[in-house]
């Protein structure tokens, strides 16, 4: 590898270097302790100082230096992994600088010339690259030793690297991390001492920041039950950051097959690939920033962040600037204060309008933004008019007839319309609340470029009115700003989803009417059917979730405040950004959150931890919280106060009221019993929440299960209870709940994972397999990994195409033949197919049960379970199949006609749901298949000790049934004179496949079919009754077949080549 030339010093440096060639202009070195003559106490010193100082020659041991006869001074411009590498740029210097130097009169033109050429070869490898990093040649040579050191797949590639030390024990072991699209690496030699780490970031367990007595600050890493801990990082919160991310990233990927589709780094299509990972480098860190701007500011996912800058926002309602951060997307522009008002704006850039006098713009009914910095993003329009008039840039944004109100003709205007004559005290209640929030838009502003602030929350907990919950639901979600952007979208997807039958639609039509059943917006055709069409259009637009349980009961309430249209862009808002991962087969996204309000138990609830250790008890009975936003458990009008709180603080509100309903009920939870008595105290709680304010109507409120029995429990106000919940526990920050959430994510589907594979293991111990329940567990794992092997460098393999999580665990990986023949030959106990081979198709032919071109994990188990712990009867019956199809489909049935593939699947699928198999149904082998078994015969014997002895047994089972077939023709045909050639064929036949043993079934082909044309009219064939009795009568393949081989030792050995395979793509 050229590198830019840099000036070394050699009055010292030869003690580590050995000159191996030189001449006038240059010197070729050899590091001491490698090649020739390395090892010893100075291979040990060397190596050591190399690693601890990042030295390139630890992966590059001999370079060329340049220097000129007078001058001390040398300059190093190429190093190299192997001696053929570094000869390969000896000998280029020597052919096309060599000749050229001797015209220059000067040493310094002699070392301009050779620097600016080595510039030029460097640029001329890169010229597609535009790194802009501060040192691209540092990361080229890390990337050259993370190569070297891990051997790792050509496909997989460097993000980063940084120095840092690793705690094996209580001995830290100072060395490199290296982290890389799928992998956690590091790297350190001492003294001989040789630590090298591989972690798959999709095997991670906890990934935290922690600190103890001895390490001040850390990352700690657990993975397969082992803690890992890296220190001394002098980037320890980036270095986090980035692995949280990469974390993210493979993690998705063990139940969304499209995360593969998403990778930041996209395969690179030039020959230069460094631009491509800085950029990925860059990207993670940006992604970081832009998911935080987009879960803040509740925006589209689409929405990037471009650029942050400081500013003061000019506050009408306060009269003073507030400092804060303008953030500014490809849509939005958008500003939070940082002086603990907690005042946020969001401005669509589709509303905004400059004007440059300032005198018209000081009104209440607008926002006046002074940027402290020319902002240059993607709106060139405010491009053009910030660099126009630097000092003067104003924004008209929040004015109340800019944006047009969001509607909030409702179902439950339908159902219950409002009596302006009859005003009640609840409903003069209700209008007082209207009259503040008027008054609040007012003076904050109404629609999207609203303020938000501490005011707009107390507002909030009081209680949002009926006539304005539909729209402040859109304005709070970001629903708003959703379907101002995809004008005419619900009404494409109800046309196009109208009539469509799928599992969603049927589960949808079972589910109608579940939902809210006592309220009479769902007692009537009018209400069913929005609710039917709302669903069945997100189902169709989204099929990854499509429809899950408790959607329906969600929908059901936005559909009460909000148009029908309004109500499916709140349900994106909820499913897509609100709560990821919430509403699919495996509901990962509540199963975090329910981690994440253990840990908010254990540290605000101490008592009830005290008393009930398990906590696992409250997160099977809050999973109905979570998933249906309490709306399960607390009557309508209760429920809908709730609703409003998460729609502003998000997922923060659900977790505050969980810990206000515990702490309330805390002495009765702390003297029940059992988890039944428990849920009962639970159950009568909810039941006693009532909305004193609430000017629903008896017939639209929810009847409680627990009705009888509320005479005896002191009714609660659901206002009151929220505003307890926001004081004792509203300290928890959104930014702390996100970072528990990526935390608690790991192990939450390290867990599933776990039981997915507990469960696989245990139904294959149910079907007879013999192999040990940790046997199954390892293979598992290399089963996995295998499968996602093939994901991450070939993005069309087919194990990605048909990844689905969805599928029963039995089938959720697979592998395509590509990876099972690699796979196989590294477990395969007699090392007779090698990878690719023909052979190997054949065995993944024929334990493909369904015949879809995958091989499952409960398939693969069975065949090397018939190999290692069969009988010898049945490691023969596989064998013999082997040559049959559907394993060996090339080859053509002489005498039969055409093969019916069909019959033959049927006949193996019929075969396989048998418990035993009788041997008496197996279709006869003829002549080709035959020389082809005794071939596979003859490689599975090769190697073996008593190779010969082996040899020499197939050789006389083979001769023994042509004979004794020979004898059934004569007997069948008693008139018909002898044939000489017949035997002296069947000869020829046994000799040549004693002479080809070594060879691979793809060198036979050819002659078989030659063999078989010319014998057509005599084919001989054999049934496998015939080949068993035959091979019976041979101790030594009997004994060969029944000598047990250690699958331990095999485990162990695919685990270390499993990674160092190379993928030919």
């Amino acid at each position: 590898m050229w590198l830019k030339p840099e000036e070394i010093l050699l009055k010292n440096a030869f003690k580590l270097w050995v000159t191996e060639k030189d001449n006038e202009y240059f010197v070729l070195q050899r590091r001491r302790g490698y090649g020739e003559g390395g090892g010893g106490l100075t291979g040990l010193l060397v190596g050591t100082l190399d690693t601890v100082l990042d030295s390139t020659s630890k992966v590059a041991p001999y370079r060329i230096l340049h220097h000129t006869p007078d001058s001390q001074v040398y300059w190093s411009i190429a190093c190299g992994v192997t001696k053929e590498e570094i000869v390969q740029h000896w000998d280029w210097l020597q052919q096309n600088i060599m000749r050229t130097l001797s015209v220059f009169d000067s040493s310094e033109d002699v070392t301009s010339f050779v620097q600016g050429k080595i510039r030029g070869l460097i640029a001329e490898e890169g010229k597609t690259c535009l790194v802009q990093e501060d040192d691209p040649e540092k990361f080229r040579e890390a990337h050259l030793r993370f190569e070297k050191w891990f051997e790792l797949p050509p496909g997989e590639k460097l993000v980063t690297y940084y120095s840092c030390s690793y705690w094996k024990g209580k001995v830290p072991c100072q060395g490199w991390l290296y982290l890389s699209t799928n992998f956690l690496c590091f790297y350190s030699y001492l003294l001989g001492a040789e630590v090298k780490l591989v972690i798959s970031w999709d095997e991670l367990w906890r990934l935290e920041k922690t600190s103890n007595v001895i390490l001040t600050e850390s990352i700690h890493v657990l993975a397969h039950g082992e803690d890992h801990y890296f220190s001394m990082l002098m980037h320890l919160n980036e270095t986090f950051v980035i692995m949280e991310q990469l974390a993210d990233y493979s993690i998705k990927r063990l139940f969304d097959k499209e995360s593969f589709q998403r990778e930041p780094l996209k395969k690179p299509t030039t020959l230069n690939v460094m631009f491509v990972l800085f950029c990925f480098h860059r990207g993670l860190e940006a992604n970081a920033k832009s998911e935080q701007f987009r879960t803040f500011f509740r925006l589209p996912k689409e929405e990037n962040l471009l650029e942050v800058h400081e500013s003061f926002l000019w506050v009408p309602f306060s009269h003073f600037n507030t400092l804060g951060k303008i953030c500014l997307s490809e849509n939005y522009l958008c500003f939070a204060s940082q002086d603990g008002s907690q005042c946020h704006v969001i401005i669509p850039m589709r509303e905004v309008k400059s004007n440059k006098n300032l005198q018209r713009c000081l009104t209440l009914k607008m926002i006046n933004v002074f940027v402290m910095k020319a902002i240059r993003g993607e709106c060139q329009s405010l491009i053009n008019h910030f660099e126009d008039n630097p000092e003067d840039v104003t924004l008209m944004v929040g004015q109340k007839d800019s944006s047009k109100a969001v509607s909030t003709e409702a179902l439950m205007t339908v159902f219950h319309p409002q009596d302006v004559e009859n005003l009640d005290p609840k409903m003069l209640k209700e209008k007082m609340k209207e009259q503040s929030w008027n008054i609040h838009f007012s003076e904050y502003g109404r629609g999207t470029s609203m303020f938000f602030t501490r005011k707009t929350r107390d507002l909030i907990v009081r209680g949002v009115p009926e006539a304005l919950r539909g729209e402040l639901w859109m304005l709070f979600s970001g629903a708003v700003n959703d379907m101002a952007t995809h004008p005419g979208y619900y009404t494409e997807l109800v046309e196009q989803s109208l009539g469509t039958s799928t599992l969603a639609t049927d589960e949808i039509e079972r589910d109608l009417h579940r939902s809210l059943p006592e309220h009479p917006a769902f007692q009537s055709d009018t209400g069913i059917s929005a609710l039917r069409r709302v669903l069945t259009a997100y189902a169709y637009r989204n099929p990854k979730i499509g429809y899950c349980q408790a959607m329906n009961i969600l929908t059901s309430v936005l559909l009460l405040y909000a148009k029908e249209e309004e109500a499916f862009w709140l349900l994106v808002a909820v499913c897509e950004r609100m709560l990821p991962d919430y509403f699919n087969r495996r509901i990962i996204g509540a199963l975090v959150d329910q981690a994440v309000f253990e840990d908010l138990i254990r540290e605000n609830l101490p008592q009830l931890v005290e008393h009930m250790t398990d906590l696992s008890f409250f997160s099977s009975v809050s999973l109905s919280w979570f998933l249906t936003l309490f709306i399960s458990v607390l009557p309508i009008e209760s429920a809908v106060n709730v609703v409003d709180c998460f729609f502003y603080d998000g997922i923060k509100a659900i977790l505050q009221l969980g810990l206000a309903v515990l702490d309330y009920n805390m002495e009765a939870l702390i003297s029940c019993h059992d988890d039944a008595e428990a849920v009962t105290i639970l159950n009568k709680f909810f039941d006693s929440v009532t909305n004193k304010d609430s000017p629903l109507p008896p017939t639209v409120q929810q009847a409680s299960v627990g009705n009888n029995d509320k005479a005896s429990h002191i009714s609660v106000d659901i206002s009151e209870l929220i505003r307890e919940a926001y004081e004792k526990y509203g300290n928890i920050r959104s930014e702390e709940v996100e970072s528990s959430r990526k935390r608690n994510k790991l192990y939450v589907i390290q867990t599933l994972e776990d039981t997915t594979k507990q469960n696989v293991v245990s139904k294959l111990r149910v079907t007879n397999v013999r192999f040990s329940a940790s046997q199954l567990d390892e293979l598992y794992n290399l089963f996995k990994r295998q499968h996602f092997l093939s994901c991450y460098w070939t993005m069309n393999s087919p194990a990605l195409l048909h990844h689905d999580p969805s599928l029963a665990y039995l089938e959720q990986y697979q592998l395509g033949f590509q990876q099972f023949s690699m796979l196989f030959s590294l477990l395969e106990p007699w090392a007779f197919c090698s990878i690719k081979s023909t052979l190997s198709l054949w065995v993944f032919r024929l334990i493909d049960e369904n015949q879809d071109g995958l091989i499952n994990f409960k398939e693969f188990c069975c065949a090397l379970d018939t190999l290692y712990t069969g009988s010898f009867t049945n490691k023969l019956k596989f064998l013999f199949k082997l040559h049959l199809p559907p394993g060996n489909l090339s080859i053509k049935l002489s005498g039969r006609g055409k093969v019916d593939l069909q019959a033959y699947l049927k006949q193996w699928q019929n075969e396989i749901l048998k418990k035993e198999e009788s041997i008496k149904d197996l279709p006869r082998i003829n002549q080709t298949q035959f020389i082809q078994f005794s071939k596979t015969l003859y490689n599975i014997f090769h190697g073996d000790p008593e190779e010969e002895l082996l040899y020499r047994a197939v050789a006389h089972v083979t001769s023994l049934l042509l004979r004794m077939e020979e004898v059934g023709r004569r007997l069948q045909e008693p008139s018909s004179p002898p044939e000489s050639k017949k035997p002296a064929n069947s000869t020829v036949g046994e000799e040549s496949s004693t002479e080809e043993s070594s060879t691979t079934p793809e060198s036979s082909d050819t002659s078989s079919s030659h063999n078989s044309q010319d014998l057509s009219e005599t084919e001989w064939s054999f049934s496998f009754e015939q080949v068993l009795a035959s091979l019976l009568n041979e101790p030594a393949i009997v004994s060969f077949f029944e000598r047990p081989v250690d699958i331990q030792t095999k485990l162990g050995l695919a685990k270390v080549a499993q990674l160092k395979s190379k993928t030919n793509k």
